[in-house]
This record gives C-alpha cells, structure tokens and sequence, in this order.
C-alpha cells in the first residue's frame, strides 16, 4: 500500500525502504486521529509541559483549524467536556 510514495521518500531523502514505509504509516495514523482523540491527547501533552487548561483549550482550539480536515469549530465548553465528559 502506498507504494508510490515509499518509492518517492526513497529517492529523495536518505531513508531506506522500511524505513519509510514506517513514516508513512506513522502519518497516515497520525490524521485517521478522532477530533476527540486529539483534544485528549494534546490536552495531556500541553498538561505534561506545564500549561493551564485556560492556555491549553485556546492552543487545541487554534490548533483544530490547521488539522488535515479541520472538524467543525468547536467552543471551548465543548472542547472541556470532550477532556472531561
């Protein structure tokens, strides 16, 4: 699958053939993530840096618009409630 583009990553950077096929599923798993996905798991990686949940929702809020298909707009109660139930 994808053979195209490990034979491209190939050729024009220094990976080898496994190792590109390993990028290329590392990113393909990276954008099959759930809206709601994300917002957990960057909420517990900006947790992990030290932030507060008031800096943290206005950056996974910013940040949603820049995803691959950006969901919806979401409010910050509804990015709260997807964290906290």
């Amino acid at each position: 699958m994808h053979d195209e583009l490990v034979d491209h990553l190939t050729r024009s950077t220094p990976l080898n053939r496994g190792e590109a096929l390993r990028v290329v599923q590392d990113v393909l798993a990276y954008f099959d993530e759930t809206t709601e996905e994300y917002v957990r798991r960057r909420h517990r990686e900006l947790q992990g840096q030290g932030l507060v949940n008031a800096e943290i929702f206005e950056r996974i809020a910013a940040d949603l618009k820049y995803r691959a298909v950006a969901p919806p707009e979401l409010t910050l109660r509804q990015l709260r409630r997807i964290v906290y139930g």
